[in-house]
């Protein structure tokens, strides 16, 4: 049986130089964390701020936190300080309220902005649409604490290749036309955060530079 360390290794071994991958570690204890950090693993994902303020301070200090749940307004004092990467902004009011919270710490704050692409009511984000809109409207030239470095969503969770391959490409779509638009002079507007342990190759295909891959490395999660 492949301990985390191994299954990290043979994961990483399939990625191409330019992506990433992000170890998706909620629900399981800093010891698996560890044991993935001493393969050489350093981007950690947590969807729960409690959980993920616990676990900041007992890593090692060069661990980049990457926050991929559903955030809600009300907790986003508390990520603020320590997150490194936040891929799930879904909403104008949730930016503005990250960009009012890294200003009073003096911080910009790395961001995704969220696309809805999937055909389940459950996830959340900007349509294709709204995005391209709300960055047209010029809503993050106000925006001085926030940092827009790229795009984020999920695909259908279905064996239908074809449909998640479609999905990913219109995630994809989104970022070329804004990299080609408002975010043309701007380098760090290069990330692309798409794929899980299901689907990661077909997000690769279609131009994924950060993976979030969980339940591949950590096995079943402990609630």
């Amino acid at each position: 049986m492949p301990n985390i360390g191994d299954k990290i290794k043979a994961i990483v071994e399939t990625l191409p130089q330019e992506v990433k991958l992000v170890a998706v570690s909620k629900f399981h204890p800093v010891e698996s964390l560890l044991e993935a950090y001493s393969v050489g693993q350093r981007i950690f994902g947590e969807s729960r701020v409690q959980e993920l303020a616990q676990k900041y301070p007992v890593m090692p200090s060069d661990v980049e936190w990457h926050f991929i749940g559903h955030l809600q307004t009300n907790k986003v004092r508390q990520l603020v300080p320590f997150v490194n990467l936040i891929h799930s902004v879904d909403s104008v009011k949730l930016l503005a309220c990250i960009n009012n919270e890294a200003k009073r710490v003096d911080k910009v704050v790395n961001v995704l902005l969220q696309l809805h692409v999937a055909q389940e009511e459950t996830k959340f984000g900007f349509t294709c649409d709204d995005c391209l809109a709300m960055v047209a409207d010029g809503v993050l030239d106000e925006l001085q604490n926030v940092r827009v470095c790229g795009v984020m969503g999920m695909a259908t969770n279905t064996d239908d290749d074809d449909a998640v391959r479609a999905e990913f490409k219109a995630i994809k779509a989104v970022f070329d036309a804004l990299k080609s638009g408002y975010f043309a002079d701007k380098p760090y507007f290069k990330e692309v955060s798409m794929g899980m342990s299901d689907d990661y190759q077909v997000a690769i295909e279609e131009g994924s530079t950060l993976v979030r891959i969980g339940s591949s490395i950590f096995g079943a999660r402990a609630y």
